[in-house]
């Protein structure tokens, strides 16, 4: 029964559902922090300097650009996030 419970019913250890409720937590916090981190980089004076310069390296050193300008550094925290600083590039990457 319990086989079944598991594999049909999409029961979960304690263990996994931890797992998956913090997998979804960081989630929301890249969702909620890559339009501070777009707002951010777009409001400052060279912006579209920076913006140029962002498309021109490549996709994988774009998130260490975000991360080195500080867009991706949350107010409070010493270090940027590396989850919002790639979803930030890829959005910025995407703008015209």
């Amino acid at each position: 029964m319990a086989v079944v419970g598991f594999w049909a019913l999409g029961w979960t250890l304690g263990s996994s559902a931890e797992r998956m409720a913090r997998d979804r937590a960081e989630v929301a916090v890249v969702d909620a922090l890559t339009p501070v981190c777009v707002t951010r980089f777009e409001a400052q004076a060279d912006a579209v300097t920076k913006l140029t310069e962002l498309k021109k390296i490549s996709s994988w050193d774009q998130r260490s650009f975000i991360e080195k300008g500080g867009w991706a550094t949350t107010p409070g925290s010493a270090t940027p996030n590396s989850d919002v600083a790639t979803a930030c590039a890829e959005k910025l990457g995407k703008t015209t």
